[in-house]
């Protein structure tokens, strides 16, 4: 995986007196590995459990145990991934090992492996993402369609079933922030 580079997160919040403070300044401490040594790697930045959220002066991230794929329920999740150029160790992924992947972040509902899918890491979520290329670049895979993202491009996900592909020889870095959402009656 080429990009190795960490980067900060930044943290404010209150001091005693209702002024504002850096709470923390340091690479995100979460990080997993999804899909073994050349997988996706997952940086979890932050999440919210409740719209409208929660600003009090010090509380700091919620805790959560392991990854999980899905926002909180009515709350917010922002996380940014690493995708490591695909190879055939995924393009040839069985139904059931795609949703192991799924599994081990909490995710295998979502899981839309198929025989006949586009691509066998298909998923969808009842979530608003919104997915900024900050380099490299990656395939947005749709049922009937795909397209390419650059560094720079950002994608309105609305609970639509998809896959990432990494068809290049260079890391890609997103981010995603992730919005509980509900899907109307006909989308269920």
């Amino acid at each position: 995986m080429e990009t190795n580079n960490t980067f900060r997160r930044i943290v404010t919040g209150h001091d005693t007196d209702r002024k504002a403070i850096i709470l923390s300044d340091a690479a995100p401490d979460r990080t997993f590995m999804v899909g073994g040594p050349n997988g996706a790697k997952f940086h979890e930045i932050w999440n919210t459990r409740q719209t409208p959220a929660l600003i009090d002066s010090q509380s700091g991230e919620p805790e959560e145990a392991g990854l999980v794929l899905a926002p909180p329920k009515s709350g917010t999740r922002i996380r940014v991934i690493d995708f490591p150029p695909e190879g055939d160790e995924i393009r040839n992924l069985t139904e059931e090992e795609a949703r192991g992947h799924f599994k081990t972040m909490s995710g295998e509902y979502s899981s839309k492996a198929a025989n006949d899918a586009p691509h066998p890491l298909m998923h969808r979520t009842q979530t608003i993402d919104y997915g900024i290329v900050l380099e490299g670049e990656l395939t947005l895979i749709v049922d009937k369609g795909e397209t390419v993202i650059h560094a720079g491009d950002i994608v309105i996900q609305r609970g639509t079933n998809h896959a990432w592909a990494n068809r290049t020889n260079k890391n890609c870095r997103v981010a995603f922030i992730l919005i509980d959402g509900e899907f109307e009656q006909s989308l269920r």
